[in-house]
């Protein structure tokens, strides 16, 4: 494994210590024909979770996104035999965005935490965002060194940076799907997109209600089984749609500039490295 030195972004000051511990996590995995990779990957949440957390404090909560293949006969198999299993079905495919929406308003634990199902994150890493979410609303991990092909991190770049110029957003890897969340965060937060922008969307409303962030670098790998759904054309030409219908729904200034907190701006986040993760 990479030895990876975190960095940090900051908006506003972390939290006094002293605070209640979380004891409980839900992990959500948004999930369309992962038939390959679903059962791996529950297999390894219920494994990095348990060094944390006692296992009657672990739900996780697959949501299938109206799979064409076999990914919804084995999420059942498991559930049936699996009690921290807790599966959600969607009868239709909905969008990648709808999916995460499901299981994060689904979540029932103190702490929620999602991924990916295809297996490209390394689940042990939690470790490194359960170190800082007693001081923060929500901790991002970011791809220290992004494994995908070359038009993909190129896309990604190019996204990055128009939803910092139109939203505001300065976090680093906006599209990164390792994310911890305190379950408060949903009590305040209401997202509405339906595809890829949902994490853009999320990242915007927590700057905008001034929720602490931090960012902590994780390790990235290439996809081995099933097939990538994010460079697809509808699913960018959603993204565009639901980017600028936000952009138009957000409190805009007379200026034209989002109403964002001060703080949230560039010139104010603390970008030095942390100590460690």
């Amino acid at each position: 494994m990479d030895n990876l030195q975190p960095q940090t972004v900051e908006i506003r000051e972390a939290a006094p210590s002293g605070q209640h511990k979380p004891e409980s996590i839900s992990i959500i995995f948004p999930a369309f024909n992962e038939e390959d990779n679903i059962e791996s990957a529950i297999a390894a949440a219920r494994k990095a979770m348990l060094k944390f957390f006692a296992p009657d404090k672990i739900e996780i909560i697959p949501v299938d996104d109206g799979s064409t293949d076999n990914t919804r006969k084995i999420l059942d198999r498991l559930a049936a035999s699996c009690p921290d299993v807790r599966p959600i079905h969607h009868a239709k495919n909905k969008g990648y965005g709808a999916a995460l929406r499901t299981g994060l308003y689904a979540a029932r634990n103190e702490l929620v935490f999602f991924s990916d199902s295809d297996l490209q994150f390394d689940l042990e890493e939690i470790e490194y965002l359960l170190d800082h979410i007693d001081e923060y609303e929500i901790v991002a991990g970011y791809r220290g060194k992004r494994a995908d092909a070359a038009q993909r991190r190129l896309n990604a770049w190019g996204w990055n940076m128009l939803v910092r110029s139109l939203l505001g957003v300065k976090v680093r890897d906006i599209d990164c799907a390792f994310k911890l969340f305190r379950r408060e965060v949903f009590d305040t937060i209401k997202l509405t997109s339906v595809g890829a922008m949902v994490n853009t969307e999320l990242l915007a409303l927590a700057t905008q209600q001034k929720m602490r962030i931090k960012e902590v670098r994780v390790s990235h790998y290439p996809r081995t089984a099933g097939t990538q759904t994010g460079a697809n054309l509808k699913v960018i030409a959603k993204a565009f749609r639901e980017l600028f219908a936000m952009y138009g729904r957000l409190k805009l200034r007379g200026d034209g500039t989002l109403h964002l907190p001060r703080d949230a701006r560039m010139g104010d986040l603390d970008l030095a490295p942390d100590s460690g993760r």
